[in-house]
């Protein structure tokens, strides 16, 4: 057997693929079985066999070596991007095939960035000795957009409704800002889960999303999408049973860990929690091998579903192994810790389901997906993980304004998975008009292997004299914490917390000068005798003392008594531990209809330090779905401060109790809108001071509120309305109320505080909001009118907030 047109691959190479058959001749079949081997190399254009002599020819044509394989015309897609994707590589063989293959997967890549009208065009560049430069020449087009999103068979819910569940959006003028609007097909197809999902959570059982409709529209160069639903009945839990196979567990004993009650609306995301608690309480019991396999069975009459909990003896299948693949940079012990079984371990699929979610919620990964495959006898299992890692560090720039603060500019940097160990850090440096700032923040989400998060924080924070207070304040802190995910809808955080302020007063608030109008203007430290009618030499010049007790060394404005008491304490430092409990069924974190937010919180001063006090607060958010797209708001909110001790340093000489003004409730806005920061509450009402609000001991607080949004706009606006009635009050401010006498200042500045307002007097106001989840971060305003004030209280009725990191 003869080869020709052999360049770089050797005769002998060519020869070793034709293999004499069964009957030890070279017969056709292995002639054609040696053809086909060739061919699939790749390394051949042409290859053919002749007969010449009663011998065997191979005649092939090598196909070219690859020099360089290069793109042009690409903007949206770097080339160290497109390299990873390609199979053509420089010195590997060239292959029409492989390059058309190429071809179609750049295709594939600008078109899930939404860029379908793109064009790739290979061209070769021939080289001397059979090499070739392959170019890849790409037209990127414009990005195609999903014009329209519609839904066919929702009953039960608006298609604005809808529009919130799924992760697709559609075009709009800010579409630059973001990505949703990018026709997907991938997260098409997992919108129609979101949906399915959501009806499920809602009672729907029998819901189906039967299909993701997808249109590419010429008239206005972008997608329609359609799902279409069939919705079924909403069933509601109309009994809850709990059955056994296994003779020596009692099934009743897990009825306490059920999420579901009779009478409930049907929901399976409730259904799949129980389970899982259900399977590891087992577990805890010594039933390793237990399964919790929830029943549903449908009345269809009465829209009800009895459930019943039957706990089974599953196969006796270990976990031979569990391979974890895809993470380049994640370390393996960070995705093995949310794991609640391991190697060696008996198989569950609850805990397998809830390691995938867990993992999935670290927002490390683009895609998690665990699979399992039969071990190395029948009764081994491995697991296998499979991830794509995705970037988890963030550079932002904030930029906000509030009535309250002013302007506001943030620069931070943050790493949620650092050298990928998990852990998260942040470097943040705020700086505006009234508050500047720096925060540095670390946590440890696994401290010494528990599931127990350890976070430090260390801050700066400069508050400075604005329109609503009269002085300057300098904190300085560092807080410890430990949290705990007590369940997935409770957690709790402990921390403890030492801080360092100090307050500094402009010179035009404490100077104590008196103006003599065309006589001249003297300052401190000259006083003047309060009584009416005396003369009083200042700098050589005799003056009618023209001034009483109620306005002497007051005149130009002065700093309360409480704000200067505070001035003479120096630096205060605050020693305190405290607790926040957390629970949470919101169904949106960050645009809720339904659910219960609710918080109770308690921090006690006085292990070291200078002040001593129990501070507690407690503050519950209730969302609920009224008609339609219309969302209920009910807000409460309340907190008390109770002194303790002599009140430590810092409260030396008080004679009305033992807390510091600055450690008062300070409300407003955040407790009845229609009032200014700082605006109700007990207040110095002394004639000729700056009347500061000295904040109280005790508040409460309820609002009413309606979400409502514009019919008339497009979803992707993010616009809505809201009407609203707050009522609170603010109360019983303890502090200072005049400066002692051994403080070695004149009488004119021992004189005692107005106090106003101190009883529990209700304030109210309606008003009217407009909430926008703009690309620039939420933004809202409102305007409320007081209907309940008292005298001394500040009147805002128009109020703006909102920020952004980009």
């Amino acid at each position: 057997m003869w080869s020709k047109g052999t360049g770089r691959i050797e005769a002998d190479t060519i020869r070793s693929y034709f293999k004499p058959g069964p009957s030890g001749r070279l017969d056709n079949a292995a002639i054609d079985d040696g053809l086909k081997s060739l061919v699939g190399t790749g390394l051949f254009s042409d290859v053919r066999v002749d007969h010449r002599g009663g011998r065997l020819v191979v005649v092939v044509t090598e196909n070219a070596v690859i020099g360089r394989v290069a793109f042009e015309g690409n903007k949206k897609v770097k080339d160290e991007q497109l390299t990873a994707e390609v199979q053509s590589k420089p010195r590997g063989a060239l292959s029409r095939a492989t390059v058309q293959s190429d071809t179609q997967r750049i295709i594939e890549i600008y078109r899930h960035s939404g860029r379908y009208d793109v064009t790739v065009t290979p061209e070769y560049i021939e080289r001397p000795n059979n090499r070739v430069d392959l170019i890849f020449v790409i037209n990127e087009g414009k990005k195609t957009g999903v014009e329209a999103i519609r839904f066919i068979g929702n009953n039960a819910f608006s298609s604005y409704r809808l529009r919130d569940i799924i992760k697709t959006r559609e075009s709009n003028i800010l579409s630059f800002l973001t990505s949703g609007d990018v026709y997907d097909p991938d997260r098409v197809e997992a919108d129609r889960d979101l949906i399915r999902r959501f009806y499920l959570k809602n009672g729907y059982a029998d819901v189906q999303v039967i299909a993701a409709l997808t249109e590419y529209d010429p008239s206005v160069k972008g997608f329609i999408v359609t799902f279409k639903i069939e919705e079924g009945q909403k069933y509601r839990v109309g009994s809850i049973e709990f059955s056994s196979t296994i003779p020596s567990f009692d099934a009743n004993a897990l009825r306490g860990l059920s999420r579901v009650s009779v009478g409930s609306v049907y929901n399976v995301e409730a259904v799949e929690k129980s389970v899982e608690d259900m399977t590891v309480d087992a577990s805890r019991r010594g039933y390793a091998f237990a399964q919790v396999r929830p029943r549903g069975d449908r009345n269809f009459e009465n829209h009800t579903v009895s459930i019943v909990f039957e706990v089974t003896e599953g196969a006796r299948v270990y976990i031979e192994r569990i391979n974890i693949r895809g993470n380049t940079r994640t370390r393996d012990y960070v995705l093995r810790r949310e794991f609640d079984i391991g190697e060696g371990d008996a198989y569950n699929r609850a805990l397998i389901d809830r390691a995938e979610r867990r993992l999935k919620n670290l927002d490390y990964f683009t895609t998690v997906k665990i699979t399992q495959e039969p071990g190395s006898s029948p009764d081994r299992v491995i697991v296998n993980v499979d991830v794509e890692e995705k970037s988890t560090g963030d550079f932002s720039v904030s930029g906000g304004y509030s009535t309250a603060d002013g302007f506001l500019a943030e620069v931070g940097v943050s790493e949620r998975n650092l050298l990928g160990r998990g852990l998260y850090a942040k470097a943040s440096v705020q700086y505006g008009q009234y508050a500047r700032g720096y925060t540095l923040s670390f946590v440890e989400p696994y401290l010494l292997g528990y599931r127990v998060a350890l976070g430090l924080d260390l801050y700066q924070r400069e508050q400075r004299a604005n329109r609503y207070i009269s002085y300057n304040s300098k904190t300085f802190g560092f807080s410890p914490r430990l949290g705990f995910q007590l369940r997935e809808d409770l957690s709790l955080q402990v921390r403890y917390t030492v801080s360092s302020q100090k307050i500094t007063l402009p010179e035009w608030y404490t100077n104590c000068n008196n103006s003599f109008g065309t006589n001249g203007y003297y300052p401190t430290p000259v006083y003047l005798n309060d009584n009416p009618g005396n003369t009083t030499s200042i700098g050589g010049a005799a003056h009618a003392g023209p001034f009483s007790s109620t306005n002497n060394c007051y005149s130009d404005g002065e700093a309360s008594i409480p704000v200067k008491a505070g001035l003479a304490m120096g630096s205060v430092l605050t020693s305190s531990v405290g607790y926040t409990l957390t629970y949470n069924t919101l169904d949106n974190n960050k645009n809720p209809t339904s659910g219960i937010l609710a918080t109770l919180g308690q921090d006690l001063a006085g292990v070291g330090g200078d002040t001593r006090y129990l501070k507690t607060t407690g503050d519950v958010k209730l969302y609920t779905p009224i008609v339609s797209d219309i969302v209920g708001l009910i807000h409460l909110q309340g907190g008390i401060l109770n002194g303790w001790g002599n009140g430590g340093a810092a409260n030396a000489g008080n004679p009305n109790g033992s807390v510091r003004m600055l450690d008062n409730f300070q409300m407003g806005p955040n407790l009845v809108r229609g009032f200014q920061p700082m605006g109700i509450g007990p207040r110095d009402l002394t004639f000729g001071t700056t009347q500061d609000a000295l904040g109280g001991t005790k508040y409460w607080g309820a609002s009413a509120e309606l979400q409502m949004p514009f019919w008339f706009l497009p979803k992707e606006a993010g616009l809505k309305g809201a009407v609203f009635a707050d009522a609170g009050s603010l109360w019983d401010y303890q502090g200072v109320l005049q400066l002692p006498s051994e403080t070695g200042l004149p009488p004119g500045e021992r004189q005692s505080v107005t106090l106003g307002s101190n009883g529990m007097q209700v304030r109210s106001s309606v008003g009217v909001g407009l909430i926008w989840a703009s690309p620039f971060g939420p933004l809202r305003f409102d305007y409320a009118v007081p209907i309940n004030k008292v005298t001394g209280d500040r009147i805002q009725q128009f109020r703006f907030g909102g920020g952004t990191s980009f």
